[in-house]
């Protein structure tokens, strides 16, 4: 009997699914996804500063995570408010802003501890601003635009508590053959299936999906853009999440996530193959024509921080205040950097790297 949308799904599932998840197809697709995976990998240890990744490509990622919740900014207002750190800007960048901070907080937490139900719940914390923990209080539902009802997630505190419990020991039972990028599929599914909190499940959800490539070691670094293909599969998303709902059509969904991560990798690559390239080709400028300013931290400064400041270059100990004006003057006398006046604050951007941190379609 099919589930009614406007039920609580009490009755979900536990993992593992009863369906084979090793049909040909999902195997097949498997292979190529690991490629592209192991590709990203090898590409971002050649990037010399994990910051130029964490800045650029994290948070973009989390600006598209953030838009599939409709919570809307631009790159240049989201970079602008990273490089001030001091939390004046839009209620939406600072929303964007707290999901780098949860991803990475998410990240840091993994070199200490595995993925975790209490794990989400600070992240999710972080992302909401407030003491987040399971929902305690029925009456939650799912809808669309036209305010139908699309879907109920179960109901009761220990009921979530328990479906939790399940998700944390099927992500972490290696026993079951499962391939982790299977697995990331099923794991993606029943966390927004399970919908453990009032609000910020999906962004939370999709943390989790890089934080566990990171610690099955798949990824070094947080870097993979799935919210970009999400964003731009809206309708096969949550299509895809639907169909295992109502017809438990778990080859199809998998199918979906397997080839979101095979396209956002190769994606991802190419971005980072375009900064590093960037980097080069400024860094032999500099040498050729700025020779008496030229240093390789100089160069991953400017690459660090999109919209750079004096005070960057002072707290990465490359010179003080006056001499480090002169170093940005010098490579915006180059064109390599733009000047640009806010309110007392002069930032000098690299509208090089923006472009191609920005040109996601």
């Amino acid at each position: 009997m099919a589930h009614r949308r406007d039920q609580p799904y009490n009755a979900l599932p536990l993992l593992p699914p009863k369906q084979d998840l090793e049909t040909k197809a999902i195997l097949k697709q498997t292979i190529a996804s690991a490629r592209a995976l192991a590709d990203l990998r090898g590409i971002a240890a050649k990037v010399p500063n994990p910051r130029i990744l964490i800045n650029g490509i994290v948070l973009q990622e989390a600006r598209l995570s953030s838009e599939i919740e409709n919570i809307v900014t631009t790159s240049d207002e989201l970079y602008r408010a990273a490089a001030n750190g001091d939390g004046v800007t839009d209620a939406h960048t600072k929303e964007v802003l707290r999901y780098r901070e949860a991803l990475w907080y998410g990240f840091e937490q993994l070199a200490k501890r595995p993925l975790s139900a209490n794990l989400a719940i600070e992240i999710v914390g972080i992302i909401r601003q407030v003491q987040m923990d399971v929902r305690k209080v029925p009456g939650t539902s799912l809808k669309n635009s036209r305010g139908e009802v699309i879907y109920t997630p179960p109901e009761g505190e220990g009921l979530i508590r328990d479906k939790l419990g399940n998700l944390e020991t099927f992500i972490h039972h290696d026993d079951d053959e499962i391939d982790p990028l299977v697995k990331l599929a099923v794991m993606h599914y029943q966390f927004e299936a399970i919908h453990p909190f009032s609000d910020g499940n999906g962004r939370t959800g999709r943390i989790l999906n890089v934080l566990y490539l990171v610690e099955k070691k798949l990824l070094d670094m947080p870097v993979l853009y799935l919210s970009h293909y999400i964003l731009r599969n809206k309708a096969d998303y949550y299509h895809g999440l639907r169909s295992v709902t109502e017809d438990s059509r778990w080859e199809e969904w998998v199918l979906f996530m397997l080839k979101a991560v095979e396209q956002t990798a190769k994606e991802t690559c190419g971005l980072v193959n375009q900064i590093l390239k960037l980097m080069t080709e400024t860094t032999e400028r500099v040498k050729a024509e700025q020779p008496g300013i030229y240093t390789k931290d100089l160069i991953e400064v400017i690459y660090s921080n999109p919209y750079c400041r004096i005070r960057f270059l002072e707290d990465a100990g490359l010179a003080k205040r006056q001499t480090a004006s002169g170093y940005l003057q010098k490579l915006a006398s180059m064109g390599i950097l733009e000047p640009v006046k806010v309110g007392r604050e002069m930032y000098y951007i690299n509208h090089g790297l923006l472009q191609v941190l920005s040109e996601r379609k």
